[in-house]
Parts: C-alpha cells; sequence; structure tokens
C-alpha cells in the first residue's frame, strides 16, 4: 500500500501523465470536431501516423520544429479532405472511407520512410522541442512540474481544448457545427451550407490529429519508428464517447487514460510486479479505461445526425 500511494504523489508519474496525455489531447479534440460535425472519422489512427512522420521527416530536412508542426498539420488536412469528400459529397459509408484512411495513410507514410531512407537502419534523430517552465507556476509542488514544466505542443493543446471549448459553446460557427450534427437540414433551411461545414469540421479534425501524431516525434521522442501511434487513435475515439462529445469531459478522459498507463509501468517496478505477469499490468490502463467507458457512455447524447449522410433537398 505505501509503494501505490508513494507513486501517486510522485512527480514523475504526474509529468508523465501530462506528456502522455498531450497527443491524445489534439487528437480526441480532432476527432471530437468531427463526430459534432456527425461524420465518424475513423482515419484518426492512420492520420497520426502520417503526421508523426511528416512532422518528423520536416523536421530532420531542417524545416525547423515549428514548420515541421505546420507541414504536420497540413498532412493531416490533405487526409481529412479526400475522407470529407468521400463522405460528405459522395455520401460513402464512413466507418469503410476511415478504415481505408487509416491503412492508406499508415501505408504511405512506412512506403515514404523506406523510399527516403532506404539504408537507414536504426532511425535517425532530430532535435525535438525541450521544455519550457513557465515561470512562479512551474514551481508549485507535484503540479507545477506536471502542468507547467513541459514543451511548447503541451502548451498549444492546452490551447487548443480552450480555443475549440470557446468555439463549439460561443460561437455562431460553433453553434452551426452542433446544429449540423443533430439537425442538418434546419441548418440548410438557414441557408448554410451544410456540405461545407462538415468538410469543414472533418479538415481541421484530421489536423489536429496529425498534430497529436507530430507530438510523438517531436516532443515525446526524438525519432520516427514503425508502430509508434500503437493505437492511440482508437483510444481517442473512445475518449469522446467518455467525454459525451464535450471538449472538456474528453480532456479530463484523456488524463485519466492518461494516468492509469503512467502508473502501470511504476507498479511494474514494485513488490507487485514481481508476483503479477507484466501483461496484467499492460492491459490494465484499458481495461479500467473501457469500466469508465461504460459507465459515462449511459449518459453520453450521440448526436442526432452522426454517420448520417446528407443530400442537398432531401428531408
Amino acid at each position: 500500500m505505501s509503494d501505490l500511494w508513494g507513486i501517486l504523489i510522485s512527480v514523475s508519474l504526474w509529468v508523465a501523465m501530462v506528456r502522455i496525455a498531450s497527443p491524445l489531447i489534439f487528437a480526441t479534440l480532432g476527432e471530437l470536431l468531427c463526430e459534432r460535425a456527425g461524420v465518424l472519422n475513423l482515419g484518426i489512427e492512420g492520420i497520426m501516423v502520417a503526421g508523426a512522420f511528416s512532422g518528423w521527416y520536416a523536421a530532420y530536412a531542417g524545416f525547423g520544429l515549428w514548420p515541421a508542426v505546420a507541414v504536420a498539420f497540413a498532412t493531416g488536412m490533405a487526409f481529412g479532405a479526400l475522407h470529407s469528400v468521400l463522405t460528405v459529397l459522395f455520401g460513402l459509408s464512413q466507418h469503410v472511407v476511415g478504415i481505408g484512411i487509416t491503412l492508406f495513410a499508415t501505408a504511405s507514410s512506412y512506403y515514404a520512410y523506406r523510399l527516403a531512407l532506404p539504408e537507414v537502419t536504426s532511425p535517425p534523430k532530430i532535435e525535438a522541442f525541450a521544455t519550457w517552465p513557465v515561470p512562479g507556476l512551474s514551481q508549485i509542488p507535484v503540479l507545477g512540474p506536471a502542468f507547467f514544466d513541459q514543451t511548447p505542443l503541451t502548451y498549444l493543446a492546452y490551447g487548443v481544448a480552450i480555443v475549440l471549448s470557446l468555439v463549439l459553446a460561443r460561437t455562431p460557427l460553433g453553434l452551426a457545427i452542433r446544429a449540423v450534427g443533430e439537425n442538418p437540414a434546419s441548418v440548410e433551411a438557414q441557408g448554410l451550407s451544410v456540405a461545407g461545414l462538415r468538410m469543414g469540421a472533418v479538415i481541421a479534425g484530421s489536423g489536429l490529429m496529425a498534430v497529436g501524431g507530430s507530438f510523438l516525434t517531436l516532443s515525446a521522442f526524438n525519432s520516427f519508428f514503425f508502430e509508434m501511434v500503437n493505437g492511440r487513435g482508437w483510444i481517442c475515439i473512445a475518449l469522446v464517447v467518455f467525454g459525451a462529445w464535450k471538449p472538456g469531459k474528453a480532456v479530463a478522459g484523456a488524463f485519466l487514460f492518461a494516468a492509469f498507463d503512467a502508473a502501470q509501468i511504476r507498479l511494474q517496478q514494485t513488490g507487485l510486479g514481481a508476483a503479477v505477469p507484466y501483461q496484467v499490468f499492460l492491459m490494465l490502463p484499458y481495461l479500467l479505461s473501457i469500466l469508465a467507458l461504460i459507465v459515462m457512455s449511459r449518459r453520453a447524447a450521440v448526436p442526432a445526425a452522426l454517420m448520417v449522410p446528407f443530400r442537398k433537398g432531401e428531408r
């Protein structure tokens, strides 16, 4: 019990939690934006891979870290544009298109890596983002180093969460996005473009997913390797449901999953880790997240027009 308490109050646990949560925040908010507009984007896993690779390769090629983030965002937007054309304009199955985007983005990223670096046996390293301690706030015990002594991309994740929450809740654009995911016919009656709003949300949301992927190569690590996204995209889809399609709750869900993940690594290093197979600890964050998802999803109100194609003039 003392080992568990020591883990819970350790600075390293809280720092790791924020670091693990940061890419999830970007991708979860991107998926949430898509779904609030009525489009399920199952391409998130592949888009994160593409963002991780394109951001890393841009930095490796000498573009600088912030331009690399912009490259990752643009890459995500490109895949989002493809997804939105197929699902919004052509009305194809969002499930099939999303899985296709994941396979296409993942395979093309791996192919581009092999094409660009055919002779490389180990992933080349770049100079990743360094931590930026916030004066004053970073000195707060435990919480200061965890939340205010992180890399710039983590602070950007905070900002994106705040901005998206305000846009969706307090602006005409946010109202239109929410309305197009609930009752697109009413949006059309107001003279607004349902297709334009949905496509814009998918493209912008996909850009955020790719930035989440780029966090892994530009901030968490300093190189790109296969399977580095490792299912984070699918976790983000679950986090949107956990958060009941609300940015604040979804971000809280990202921190909760990250806390479980950070804790299981440390639990393996205790006396309990010697008595229990390590696979049990690996599945622990997913098991606890599933239980939390079950509890929270019972109260969640799914956007009424989610995954429902809209054709102009139809009722």
